[in-house]
């Protein structure tokens, strides 16, 4: 029998699981253990050899393929790992170190292209637009990042775009607000220092002088008792809708796929998705689906076994 082997690696936790086909209801096993990444790099290879040990030995199966998203990308042009916030991963050859150890061949994709590529794949999207072509998933989370998944048509296998430099779908890291948050990355006003759960709070901790989690300031908002709150929101919104217009006018996807802590916001898919009318390159006609994501945190798992 075909299995599908995956391994979402990170910073914390390694999941692993292996499916008998491309659904979310054909899993044979899913296990979890604890990264250690403070233990550093040849310690996070042993753990993932042996999360994929423990998952030979349970299934009585051995993988042909293993497929991975990372908290990073590989490079292309050096095959080592960069832009990875489980920083003892970068300018490692991971790729080749894993394939080595584990002796099957080894497909690397950055976690927020696996989440739309399982959404493509078994999520949403095939019930939604199901002769689509391009997707653009998009992470808004403590982070903010994206990813592009493609097909030649319907009966076409997706693809992710990894792109030349590694880095196709990195949404998170242009300028959105012109002098901005400082970013790790070295600009300033990055997507992910505006759209990021982290970025809203700190903008409303500077407004109102007040700490509160970005689930208080939406309930907040939605109460009208709290202007900041609501200042807060509309510059969500606002900032929201000049982002996701880049992505339509550049790529022009058949659906867009909203995941991670602040996609849940349900003024993005109302509200925000007014705002885009304001910035796309179409007259003020937006017919881009944007989608709830289907297989919640499960996504960059099975999206990795996709791979």
């Amino acid at each position: 029998m075909q299995t599908y082997w995956g391994i979402d690696l990170g910073g914390t936790k390694i999941e692993g699981v292996v499916l008998s086909g491309p659904s979310p209801d054909a899993v044979i096993l899913r296990k979890r253990i604890d990264t250690e990444a403070d233990k550093g790099y040849e310690h996070i290879l042993n753990r993932i050899e042996l999360l994929v040990d423990m998952l030979r030995v349970e299934t009585g199966y051995d993988p042909e393929h293993i497929g991975f998203g990372t908290p990073g990308t590989n490079d292309p042009a050096t095959d080592t790992m960069k832009n990875c916030n489980t920083t003892v991963l970068n300018g490692q050859p991971m790729v080749r170190d894993l394939a080595r150890r584990l002796a099957v061949p080894i497909t690397v994709a950055n976690d927020a292209n696996c989440f739309a590529l399982a959404e493509a794949t078994m999520g949403v999207v095939p019930d939604a637009v199901p002769d689509y072509r391009c997707v653009f998933g998009v992470i808004m989370g403590t982070g903010v990042g994206g990813g592009v998944v493609f097909r030649a048509g319907a009966d076409s296998k997706a693809m992710v775009l990894g792109g030349l430099h590694g880095i196709g779908g990195e949404w998170g890291h242009n300028i959105l607000e012109e002098n901005g948050y400082d970013c790790y990355c070295g600009k300033r006003g990055c997507n992910e220092k505006v759209l990021a759960g982290p970025a809203l709070q700190r903008f409303y901790e500077e407004q109102s002088g007040e700490q509160r989690k970005l689930k208080d300031i939406i309930d907040r908002h939605r109460q009208g008792i709290d202007p900041v709150a609501s200042q807060t929101v509309d510059r969500m919104l606002e900032y929201f809708g000049r982002s996701i217009s880049t992505i339509i006018n550049v790529l022009d996807p058949d659906a867009i796929v909203l995941g991670g802590g602040v996609g849940n916001v349900d003024e993005l898919y109302t509200e925000g998705f007014e705002r885009i009318k304001k910035y796309i390159f179409n007259n003020g006609v937006v017919r881009t689906p944007i989608l709830r994501p289907k297989l919640g945190d499960s996504a960059g798992v099975f999206g990795a076994a996709m791979l």
